[in-house]
């Protein structure tokens, strides 16, 4: 389980650990976006080449709140509560926060007290 932090407006804010390609760890905070209902984990493109991830898909259309836009999918690894997962990555140009995506509470369970100051992931 990780425990996270809320934002000044409330954000559900975790941090994980993005995996390169040769096996080196980069801690990034994530924002919890409930909204990003289809993805796992959406960055910036420009960290991408950091990474080395493979790319898995071009150019692929995705509904945002702005409308539909196009993003890269990228063959991702990250590591979240001691454990690391495969997982397909949304990158895009005009990412300004690093979203960590609904498809986590699939697996996962989330644990959201406000009035006790408690935010868990696990």
């Amino acid at each position: 389980m990780i425990s996270g932090e809320f934002g000044s407006n409330g954000e559900l804010l975790f941090e994980i650990e993005l995996i390169t390609a040769d096996e080196d760890r980069f801690p990034i905070e994530v924002l919890l976006d409930t909204g990003f209902s289809t993805g796992w984990l959406a960055i910036n493109s420009q960290d991408i080449v950091v990474l080395g991830w493979p790319l898995i898909k071009s150019r692929e259309t995705m509904q945002t709140a702005r409308g539909e836009e196009l993003f890269d999918i990228y063959a991702g690894k990250v590591r979240l509560d001691g454990q690391a997962f495969d997982i397909p990555v949304v990158a895009g140009n005009e990412l300004t926060e690093n979203l960590l995506g609904l498809q986590w509470l699939k697996t996962l369970r989330l644990v959201v007290d406000f009035p006790a100051g408690v935010l868990t992931l696990g």
